[in-house]
């Protein structure tokens, strides 16, 4: 199999062709760059950024100059963000690539260009046919869960179940294992309500779902403790003595995460045959093209995903 990374532009009025001119150095031999090569000469040029030869800069997608919009919402980025996620979704299904890393999307660009999923993590579980996927949140020394996604605060309710919650315990607990090689992970399972639902005045849920789904995990062998109240859990650094936490949704496990690992936080989206790993933050529409934007977060991504491959291996 080969080594090369299959790298995707992401939305092209955005920071992330700069990311990954800023990030080029880093990349394997003869890496993919899926997009537009006219974007990427754009970028060059204006930030006075090279190119770096040996990479494969292919041109799945036709960009005119005059389409480029920088700082801009446009459907025309919308659809050249996703055809380059298609592009290196069927790259590393046919083993060309060993991992995708993807610059960061607007939603609302690829809401107009006519797609209908929230966003890039539920476009490649569709693209590969994957069953079910769960969103980390990694740095070395921290890594959070989800339980619910890119679901509205409305509906959290009715997709915390007893089994919602063992089942993303368990793929937590699998990933920790098999992409970052941690033998025996120890997991803390945060509650839903305020202060854990203290003691069922707040909410129930802590106790007739949660709790229940963390004593059923021990049944697998796994090392699960909680639920913690969200706040005091992160105020007091409680998460220095796990190895992961599983957050109930979005916001409650993303906030206090970007928070503390904005600048070298990485998405690694868990439950797919292929590894796909971005950096944890957006477009940037209002940096982009000023040449400020740092690559820090996106050259993790890329290490984590070649770590993960070798850690699979």
């Amino acid at each position: 199999m080969s080594a090369h990374i299959a790298l995707t532009m992401g939305d092209f009025n955005g920071i992330g062709p700069e990311i990954i001119l800023k990030s080029a150095h880093i990349l394997p031999p003869k890496s993919i760059v899926f997009g537009s090569k006219t974007v990427f000469e754009h970028y060059s040029d204006l930030l006075n950024l090279p190119m770096r030869p040996d990479l494969d800069w292919r041109n799945v997608v036709d960009v005119k100059k005059g389409d480029i919009k920088t700082g801009s919402l446009r459907t025309q980025a919308g659809e050249a963000a996703m055809i380059s996620i298609r592009a290196a979704v069927e790259s590393c299904l046919s083993g060309e690539s060993i991992a995708m890393v993807t610059a960061p999307i607007s939603k609302e660009a690829i809401s107009l260009a006519g797609y209908d999923v929230p966003g890039h993590t539920e476009y490649i579980q569709r693209l590969t046919g994957s069953p079910d996927v769960s969103m980390i949140l990694a740095t070395d020394t921290l890594k959070v869960g989800l339980v619910t996604i890119h679901v509205a605060l409305s509906s959290i309710f009715t997709h915390i179940t007893k089994d919602n919650v063992l089942h993303r315990i368990v793929m937590l607990h699998n990933a920790l294992k098999r992409d970052f090689g941690i033998p025996s992970p120890k997991i803390a399972v945060l509650g839903l309500n305020p202060h854990a639902g203290d003691g069922g005045v707040l909410g129930k849920e802590e106790s007739t779902v949660i709790w229940p789904a963390i004593q059923e995990s021990h049944v697998f062998g796994i090392n699960s403790t909680g639920p913690f109240p969200a706040d005091g859990f992160f105020g007091n650094k409680t998460y220095e003595a796990y190895d992961a936490v599983l957050a109930m949704y979005h916001d409650q496990g993303l906030i206090p995460f970007k928070t503390i690992a904005f600048h070298d936080g990485v998405n690694v989206t868990s439950g797919l045959p292929i590894i796909r790993t971005s950096p944890d933050h957006g477009t940037a529409f209002a940096i982009a093209g000023k040449g400020v934007a740092s690559p820090d977060s996106f050259q993790s991504a890329i290490q984590l995903s070649i770590q993960i491959h070798k850690n699979r291996s």
